[in-house]
């Protein structure tokens, strides 16, 4: 451990023992033993409040560890989802010279209009709304003063305690507690940086440009840095019931289908996801419409996991046992574990629950996940943010829209997946690999056809005579023409593919 982490040690060290938790310090050899209540029954609880006392980094992990349904206990998962980052407001006055350092200038000359009581807070930000000169209506988002060299600090901590872990146990070995942290770090370092969530913001914007039904709050950047957020700022109705979206005159259906298919584009189509798409990060427009907010952390999907995704989903549709132990199976060699029998015996019991049938995923995953737990098995970390924001979007889209079935949207998702395949803008950067690649193989054609004409003065061919030489003869021969025939080909390939891109 770093010297300069060590007086943070002690303070978790210190902070874990007052809540009855100094044998986990003491396990890893950077602490004392219990100094209060030590009941198993109330460890959830008391690991919640001290991550609470720890502050923003402990928190961010606590709601990490909530999703992950695989490998802890319901009483573990129940406690740690009552963390939340929401943070007392700080005065205003705490916030100006960062914010008037970021700008450039004083508060009173970048704005026509500035609220000095927050709109929200939260604990790594605090939101204010505000005019600029121009009479556009923004929301200015300021990181609190001095939180990135305690969040640094905390992430280096965790980093060598989760590689102490692994290290030491087996067990624990199988809960990947290294990529655990580096998730957290990425969420985290992404979150710090505010220019991040601007291109975030950008690129979303992007994705669904021509789909007038999705709003993403446009970024003013010439007053934007890493410590300073300044965005349109958008009215609308959070989607927390369906009574409250349809007294402001906005049809629950429509808003449940568009949410679905926004989903399901951003994490199938696009490869990049709203990570935590709940009701606070959305609102509900005019027109049946939907804005995203607060895209500090979005997830990247990889051409594989779409497949493994659509093989998961096809199926559970289709009830298909074989496809989906396939799929469980490939996700646990990636956590360290190869278990056939496991994997089939689990995917028997998530197709007995839930296959060929309305599709309502949280309640399938809240079945999948404690499933895998109980068989041993468990998910890479990034497979985890994807079911997380899948399970959050349809948690907002059945609370405005009971009964919403998650299954039509994936069947319409895969008729624009299909679509988006057969586009130019899917096969163009694939085309521009083939000919680079082409053209490299193209270039070793002279050497492959020479390396055929050698063939034909190799010793065993000087004299045609016996049976065998003949043979061997016709052999390189027929090399020689194809080599010929594939070094022209390939050429021609090239030549074609480069005429075309």
């Amino acid at each position: 451990m770093v010297a300069r982490d060590r007086a943070r040690l002690a303070e978790i060290s210190a902070t874990l023992s007052r809540h009855g938790l100094g044998y986990v310090t003491a396990w890893l050899g950077i602490g004392g033993g219990e100094t209060s209540e030590s009941d198993a029954s109330t460890a959830p609880r008391r690991l919640r409040q001290a991550l609470e006392d720890l502050g923003p980094t402990y928190i961010k992990l606590g709601q990490i560890l909530a999703t992950r349904a695989d490998l802890l206990a319901p009483e573990w998962i129940a406690e740690l989802e009552r963390l939340q980052s929401d943070a007392p407001t700080m005065p205003f006055e705490a916030l100006r010279p960062a914010l008037e350092e970021a700008l450039g200038e004083r508060v009173e000359d970048a704005f026509a209009t500035f609220e000095t009581t927050p709109l929200a807070a939260a604990s790594m930000a605090q939101v204010h709304r505000a005019q600029l000169q121009d009479g556009s209506a923004v929301v200015v988002k300021i990181r609190r003063p001095g939180i990135r060299p305690q969040m640094e600090a905390d992430l280096r901590i965790l980093a060598e305690l989760a590689a102490m872990a692994e290290r030491a146990s087996p067990d624990l070995r199988h809960f990947q507690p290294q990529a655990m942290v580096a998730q957290l770090a990425s969420a985290l370092l992404q979150e710090l940086d505010f220019t991040i969530e601007a291109r975030n913001a950008d690129l979303i914007r992007t994705d669904f440009d021509g789909d007038a039904r999705v709003i993403v709050p446009a970024i003013h950047w010439p007053y934007t840095s890493e410590t300073v957020l300044v965005m349109d700022y958008i009215d609308g109705t959070p989607p927390i019931g369906g009574d409250m979206l349809r007294e402001a005159g906005l049809d629950t259906a429509a808003i449940a289908s568009l949410g679905a298919d926004i989903v399901l584009d951003m994490v199938l189509i696009n490869g990049r996801f709203h990570a935590d798409p709940h009701p606070g990060n959305l609102r509900c427009i005019a027109g049946n419409r939907l804005a995203l907010l607060d895209l500090g952390l979005i997830g990247h999907v990889s051409p594989r996991r779409k497949e493994e995704f659509i093989s998961f989903t096809q199926a559970l549709l289709t009830s298909d046992s074989d496809a989906l132990a396939d799929v469980l199976l490939s996700w646990s060699n990636q956590s360290g574990r190869a278990l056939p029998e496991t994997a089939r015996s689990a995917a028997e019991g998530l197709i007995a629950r839930h296959g060929g049938q309305k599709l309502v995923l949280s309640a399938m995953v809240a079945d999948f996940l404690p499933l895998l737990r109980e068989r041993g098995l468990a998910m890479p970390p990034d497979l985890i943010l994807i079911f997380k924001a899948l399970v959050t979007m349809d948690g907002v889209l059945s609370r405005i829209e009971p009964g919403f079935d998650l299954s039509d949207a994936l069947k319409r998702s895969a008729i624009r997946l299909a679509a988006a395949r057969l586009a130019p803008a899917h096969w163009q950067p694939i085309l521009r690999a083939l000919a680079w690649e082409l053209a490299r193989v193209g270039d070793d054609a002279p050497n492959l056809v020479r390396a055929a004409a050698r063939k034909l003065t190799e010793p065993a061919l000087a004299d045609p005579s016996t049976k065998e030489a003949l043979h061997a003869q016709t052999r390189a021969i027929s090399w020689l023409v194809r080599a010929t025939w594939g070094g022209a080909g390939l050429i021609a390939a090239a030549i074609l593919a480069a005429r075309f891109l």
